[in-house]
């Protein structure tokens, strides 16, 4: 036997030493793969600390090498993933990122639920005021959702099919992406578009403005606000208010009575501590132009106060303040606010909405020689074509005219629908740039939406100082007043009526307004009637058209 470093073992040792080796791989491979399984199912998506990547495979590597991913399951998971985040996770055996994704998405699913099982059209008052915060936050749920659907198409392992298919499930993943982030931008869009139309309309509020009040309505049970159709123009000085009305809503009902005043209304008067009544304490009379036409009608009062600040002190852009009086004197209300349209630029609003859908009763022709022509019928007109319609004055008069601006605003109120007004959003707020003035308060606003919202549903009653019912050169202002209590006290009552059913004034029984204003007085015969009444189909017609 030699020994040294060539010695062989014996037979028998060898053999004995290669089974023991080879136990000792079996043991060290099961144990291995036990390891890793059990790492991958218990931990999901990290690998247990101290095991080398490259000896014991993670669960997410370990699943690599079952079944490769088909295209349909690809594009099912990741669909399913648009709808219910986490869903594709789950899929991909990454239990806690999915459970994470999916107990998210329900907590929100619970909280615009509770919000649209509670909310109501306050909450679009309140909205405004946080148009810049929700354009933000849309912009970045915009980018939330698409980075979901891309990490959630990224974990069903892609990169294993087919050029083909990781073509086909890429387009579809890239689309769903986009195709769930585009509401989003839609409304960042809206919310960025509407602030920056009200930023145009109204003033920045001021520190007064600014403080809260809880109910502006509290005490009082209508609000007066002066609306005015004017026609200035960049080449041209002044506004000529040429469409005058006020509008009366009861604030717990909306039930509104529309008030129309003729612009060639004569000795206009104002409010007994106004400059103006120091000026003219009989009435708003100026000596007559060399034709014979007059320019101390109430339609020249906003102009007239513009040009002469020294009535004022010196104060300038009193046109507002002095015609806001002068209506109020003239129906004995106190007028709260206004607004002035641009008629020209009302036109770009109707163009806007697709047009007007008008019964015009006879051909109405316009034009400074006569050239153009609305024809008579019932059909849906563009914006100028409404504007002439409502304007013309040509083989007819203010009082005609004065009926057919009734029944444009009429068919706007009534064709303007919610879904119109959201599928031109953007047309609209274009449109209306520059053409709108007013003395709201922008705090406001959030009170006067709910408001808006109940005329919308509310009755809506007319009455238009025209003869016979006035006669314009010289007014009896004392009627016009009686008539102006009248209509609302029936406005007022109507709307309790219906509510409460008080059979006393459904029989017309005189309201204590009546009694207190005409004492002795036989009652006069209702001068409200429906803003549509006398404008033909327009709500009918314009849904037959569709």
């Amino acid at each position: 036997m030699r020994s040294g470093a060539g010695a062989r073992p014996p037979a028998g040792t060898a053999a004995r030493q290669g089974r023991t080796g080879a136990a000792r791989d079996a043991t060290g491979n099961a144990t291995g793969n036990a390891t890793g399984d059990t790492t991958g199912d218990t931990t999901g998506d990290t690998p247990s600390a101290g095991t080398s990547a490259a000896t014991a495979p993670s669960g997410g590597a370990a699943r690599r090498t079952g079944r490769p991913p088909r295209v349909a399951s690809v594009i099912g998971w990741t669909a399913l993933s648009a709808v219910l985040p986490g869903a594709a996770h789950l899929r991909a055996g990454r239990r806690k990122t999915g459970l994470v994704l999916l107990g998210l998405y329900l907590v929100l699913l619970a909280g615009i639920a509770a919000v649209a099982l509670t909310a109501d059209v306050a909450l679009l008052g309140e909205a405004l005021e946080w148009l810049g915060t929700i354009s933000i936050v849309a912009v970045l749920a915009a980018l939330a959702w698409f980075t979901l659907i891309v990490h959630s198409y990224v974990v069903l392992r892609p990169s294993e099919l087919s050029k083909g298919g990781q073509v086909v499930t890429g387009v579809v993943a890239g689309v769903l992406a986009v195709a769930m982030a585009a509401p989003f931008t839609v409304a960042a869009q809206y919310a960025n578009v509407s602030r920056e139309a009200l930023n145009d309309v109204f003033d920045a509020p001021t520190q007064a403005q600014q403080v809260p009040v809880e109910d502006p309505w509290e005490g009082r049970d209508r609000i007066n606000i002066l609306l005015l159709g004017g026609d200035w123009q960049e080449n041209r000085k002044g506004v000529r208010t040429d469409s005058i009305n006020l509008a009366s809503v009861d604030v717990r009902t909306g039930n509104t009575v529309l008030f129309s005043l003729p612009r060639n209304l004569e000795n206009v008067r104002f409010p007994p501590d106004s400059p103006m009544h120091e000026r003219f304490p009989d009435g708003f009379r100026l000596p007559a132009n060399p034709d014979g036409s007059r320019e101390d009608l109430l339609f020249a009062v906003w102009e007239y106060a513009e040009n002469h600040p020294e009535i004022f002190g010196g104060r300038k852009g009193m046109g507002p303040e002095t015609l806001k009086g002068a209506v109020g004197q003239t129906l004995g209300l106190e007028v709260d606010w206004y607004v002035l349209v641009n008629i020209w630029g009302f036109a770009r609003i109707i163009d806007a909405l697709g047009g007007l859908t008008l019964t015009v009763e006879q051909d109405v022709v316009f034009g400074k020689y006569n050239e153009g022509l609305v024809k008579a019928g019932t059909r849906r007109l563009k914006g100028a074509d409404a504007m002439w319609y409502a304007r013309s004055r040509t083989n007819s008069d203010d009082y005609t005219r004065m009926r057919r601006q009734r029944c444009v605003f009429n068919a706007l109120l009534e064709q303007a629908d919610p879904a119109t007004v959201l599928a031109r959003f953007t047309q609209l707020t274009e449109a209306a740039k520059g053409m709108f003035r007013t003395d709201i308060p922008r705090p406001m606003l959030r009170h006067l939406v709910p408001v808006a919202a109940k005329v919308k549903e509310a009755k809506v009653t007319s009455v238009q100082f025209v003869p016979p019912l006035i006669h314009t050169g010289y007014p009896d202002w004392d009627k016009i007043r009686r008539i102006t209590a009248k209509a609302i006290a029936e406005s007022t009552r109507g709307a309790d009526a219906t509510a409460e059913k008080r059979p006393a004034q459904a029989a017309g029984k005189t309201s204590r307004a009546d009694s207190a204003g005409n004492p002795g007085k036989k009652r006069e015969k209702s001068s409200a009637s429906s803003i549509g009444e006398g404008c033909g189909p327009s709500r009918t017609a314009d849904a037959a058209g569709r």
